[in-house]
């Protein structure tokens, strides 16, 4: 299990003294915290790793604009903090799926769908999601899907 795993990543790092990567590690499990304390009051969740993932794809996403907004404001030792993070985040991903991979999903989920319109892209993007929502950056997918019907 993922959560299993994040926590042994923090035992080992503060057993090898590794201050940086402990950091990362501990912000991964307060936002899953974070989730969990959300997710109380909220309907019965699913699959506890689907909400994991989803809360390091959020995290990592944040570190991406992070590290764009501080590299252009000439902070480059705050973009290096978000680079290390990031990597961390990234460990505990699954691994994501290549344009050319995606292209060749949504291709299929159309083909599945009857889809050949533009009208039905909501529907081609909810398909996506449910089976490969772990495996795509869903922003980039949804641009993906849109340039399949232009």
């Amino acid at each position: 299990m993922l959560r299993d795993s994040i926590t042994q990543a923090q035992k080992d790092a503060m057993k090898a003294r590794e201050k940086e990567r402990l950091a990362a590690i501990r912000l991964i499990l307060a936002k899953i915290k974070d989730k969990d304390i959300e997710l109380r009051t909220a309907q019965p969740a699913g699959d506890d790793d689907a909400i994991i993932i989803d809360v390091l794809q959020k995290m990592a996403k944040q570190r991406r604009e992070s590290i764009t907004l501080y590299e252009q404001g000439g902070r480059q030792e705050l973009a290096d903090q978000e680079k290390s993070e990031l990597a961390v985040i990234e460990e505990f991903l699954p691994a994501q799926m290549s344009e050319e991979e995606a292209s060749t999903a949504i291709a299929s989920i159309k083909a599945e769908l009857g889809a050949d319109s533009i009208k039905d892209m909501g529907k081609v993007i909810a398909e996506l999601k449910s089976r490969h929502g772990t495996q795509l950056d869903m922003s980039k997918a949804s641009a993906l899907v849109k340039a399949s019907f232009g």
